[in-house]
């Protein structure tokens, strides 16, 4: 359970970023951002896979690259469903979808499956005897 949280508190922080960067994103306050992530992680969960199969022939022509458009019309329902979370425009979802899955999982990466911090989520090296990096 406290994984789900810090996760969406991840993703809350992710679309607070976004908002700052992209001028066509406009959140009212950290409550609007933390059910924008709500609402943001229902829709991934539910129809994203869906989605992404329904459109499965076009995802493999775009070597991918059409999940970003699955992702930005996404966040564009997210916009509609919440009233201090505003998207303006198909191309700033895109772009807003791209820095939010990015922010996303850099942030997410350090976490583990129970919600805390790990402690090898980086690269340690160390020079070894034989001037080797390990």
């Amino acid at each position: 359970m406290k994984g789900i949280v810090i996760r969406w508190l991840i993703l809350t922080a992710a679309i607070l970023l976004t908002a700052y960067i992209l001028e066509g994103i406009q959140v009212n306050g950290f409550f609007s951002a933390l059910a924008a992530a709500a609402i943001l992680g229902i829709l991934n969960a539910i129809f994203r896979p869906v989605l992404i199969f329904l459109t499965l022939p076009i995802n493999i022509l775009t070597l991918g690259l059409f999940t970003f458009v699955i992702n930005g019309l996404l966040l564009m329902i997210a916009s509609c469903s919440i009233s201090g979370f505003n998207v303006n425009g198909f191309w700033t979802a895109f772009f807003g979808s791209i820095i939010i899955s990015i922010v996303s999982w850099l942030l997410s990466s350090f976490v583990n499956e129970k919600g805390r911090v790990e402690k090898h989520s980086y690269i340690d090296l160390k020079k070894t005897e034989k001037d080797k990096w390990e």
